[in-house]
């Protein structure tokens, strides 16, 4: 159990901190072009865009990761219980 709880306390965060660079990188490149990112559309745009946060545009994935982690969470505390009694 304390094993699975890991798993899910840790491979959601990083998949989402995966997801925000790799558009990071994106944006970035953008920038450097001169242009604005589009966060709605995820294209390069050459008029100023508003910022649209990742919640907003995918709240799935925050939410649901965020969910994951709390499991996780408690399963590891679960499993340092039973473990200890052993």
């Amino acid at each position: 159990m304390l094993k699975l709880g890991l798993l899910l306390l840790i491979a959601p965060s990083l998949l989402m901190m995966g997801v925000y660079f790799w558009e990071q990188s994106d944006v970035r490149a953008c920038t450097y072009a001169g242009g604005h990112w589009d966060y709605l559309e995820g294209v390069c745009r050459d008029t100023p865009q508003p910022f649209v946060s990742l919640l907003e545009r995918s709240p799935l994935l925050v939410n649901g990761g965020m969910l994951l982690s709390v499991i996780g969470l408690a399963l590891c505390m679960v499993g340092f219980y039973v473990g200890g009694k052993r």
